[in-house]
């Protein structure tokens, strides 16, 4: 379901960035996340951009589902950050989540 993302296996050593199937990994395991979350899935909106520090996935739901990608206290979108950044360290690349309104 989620590309194989842990999964062991060897990676290069000297590779920074992502192939093609392991962005799209990412892109999938996020998404899963937030499709479980949201009340209006067709809305997600979900956009993978450089960052200084690595990968940057910007995240738009519609504003009813806002509330609850975030949580209380921000415990859901720390939650989902948490994951993303321990799938991406197989990867030996950084990763974050940014969640736009």
């Amino acid at each position: 379901m989620f590309g194989g993302l842990f999964s062991g296996g060897s990676s290069s050593s000297n590779s920074k960035s992502l192939d093609g199937d392991q962005t799209k990994a990412l892109h999938e395991l996020i998404e899963n996340m937030v499709r479980g979350l949201v009340d209006e899935p067709e809305k997600i909106n979900l956009k993978m951009v450089d960052g200084d520090d690595g990968l940057v996935f910007e995240l738009r739901v519609s504003k009813v589902d806002l509330g609850k990608v975030i949580g209380k206290k921000g415990r859901t979108a720390s939650a989902m950050r948490t994951i993303l950044s321990a799938a991406s360290r197989k990867h030996k690349v950084g990763a974050d989540l940014r969640i736009v309104e």
